[in-house]
């Protein structure tokens, strides 16, 4: 019988406890059996160990990192025998290094789910970019909470999509209740038939563009960009972009969409790294690159452009 492993991630104090523990009062989790539940470090709150006991919960605490290798979860398994088992991480750990150990034959991964306190994060993203963000790349779901109308959630979604962009996002309020009534705003008005994009806001545009590809459809659009050219893509295609930083200096990547050369442009004429102040119209359409569908550029004007001084695009 497999049993899902679900791991609870986030900074401490993040409310990883108290998600935790109000799944376990729902009965319909506690459904499937016993549960296992393995704490990596404590938190202000605590569980009512007795309590839980009753409902067939189980808790291990591990105080340090190296106790966690595989003979050690195959010792829990054959002694707890459990139905299910959750993981408290501790934000301090590397996730990676927990995923790539072997668990014992019956365990896999249902859910990794990390836990974002809204009025902590700009701080952890400025100081603390690459860990907060090594939070969120694997993550299937990330709430944010204790969110209000000051809340930036703009920042919080393009800097989370920057590096994990499947996962979901969901947002609540300090009360507990969903908060999926803000409205993202973009530095741009998305109602004109033309937008300019600027290189401050090339980083937000693309993952809006990449998440939300209708918005854009019918829209002419201009921006800086630099080619990549190769015998890869569809003939008569190019890609206009931009290097991207998400998280790190080492962590970069090309973001940009595919694009048809106007027939008046030679394409042996063009070479990857070549800078064009593009003008495109744009449409959505299924395209084996993409695997589906996704913005395609219909380009209208390449004006040659030197190189910025600081070619890097940010995503915050």
């Amino acid at each position: 019988m497999e049993k899902p492993v679900f791991v609870i991630n986030g900074f401490l104090d993040s409310g990883k406890t108290s998600f935790i523990r109000d799944t376990l009062n729902d009965p319909q989790f506690l459904s499937s059996g016993k549960v296992l539940l393995i704490l990596t470090e404590e938190g202000e709150e605590e569980y009512d160990e007795v309590e839980l006991a009753r409902k067939g919960v189980s808790i291990i605490t591990v105080e340090e990192q190296e106790q966690l290798t595989t003979d050690f979860l195959c010792r829990l398994e054959a002694f707890y025998e459990p139905h299910m088992v959750m993981v408290e991480w501790n934000g301090m750990w590397k996730l990676l290094d927990f995923l790539d150990m072997d668990m014992p034959e019956s365990w896999m991964l249902g859910q990794i789910i990390t836990i974002v306190d809204s009025t902590t994060f700009p701080m952890y993203l400025a100081n603390m970019r690459a860990m907060i963000l090594d939070e969120v790349r694997y993550s299937d779901v990330v709430i944010v909470n204790r969110c209000d109308d000051a809340t930036d959630r703009s920042l919080i979604r393009r800097s989370i999509k920057a590096v994990n962009r499947k996962t979901q996002i969901s947002y609540e309020r300090a009360d507990g209740k969903a908060a999926d009534d803000f409205e993202d705003e973009l530095p741009y008005d998305i109602t004109q038939q033309q937008i300019d994009i600027s290189d401050a806001d090339y980083g937000i545009w693309y993952m809006d563009a990449s998440e939300y590809p209708e918005h854009y459809e019918g829209k002419t659009l201009r921006f800086l960009s630099m080619l990549y050219v190769s015998p890869r893509l569809p003939k008569g295609y190019i890609v206009p972009g931009r290097m991207v930083m998400t998280c790190c200096a080492e962590d970069t990547q090309f973001s940009g969409f595919l694009a048809k050369i106007p027939a008046a442009v030679d394409p042996a004429s063009l070479r990857s790294r070549m800078w064009f102040e593009i003008t495109a119209d744009v449409k959505i359409q299924n395209m084996r690159e993409y695997k589906g569908k996704g913005v395609v550029l219909y380009i209208t004007s390449m004006v040659p452009a030197k190189e910025p001084a600081d070619p890097m695009i940010y995503f915050s």
